[in-house]
């Protein structure tokens, strides 16, 4: 079954069709993209075992929107310090 899906995700993604949750912490400021999923429902499930494993680094702060989009390389983002 993977070996169908991971094709497909992948057309979804170049086209801009699947779904992603963009994730921010701070202190450490780093972005991370998470995806890409087929299904948003999906993407829910997987996101709160991310967001957890996450939380267990302490950050100072941590929030998370869901996309539809595309997206390549990188998918972490290290925000220097401005």
């Amino acid at each position: 079954m993977d070996a169908l899906i991971r094709p497909l995700r992948s057309l979804a993604n170049g086209l801009g069709m699947a779904w992603w949750a963009r994730v921010e912490t701070h202190g450490p400021n780093v972005i991370y993209w998470f995806g890409p999923f087929m299904r948003r429902q999906e993407l829910e499930v997987e996101l709160q075992h991310f967001l957890a494993d996450l939380q267990a680094e302490a950050p100072g702060g941590l929030s998370h929107e869901i996309l539809r989009t595309h997206r390549s390389e990188p998918l972490t983002d290290i925000q220097e310090p401005g």
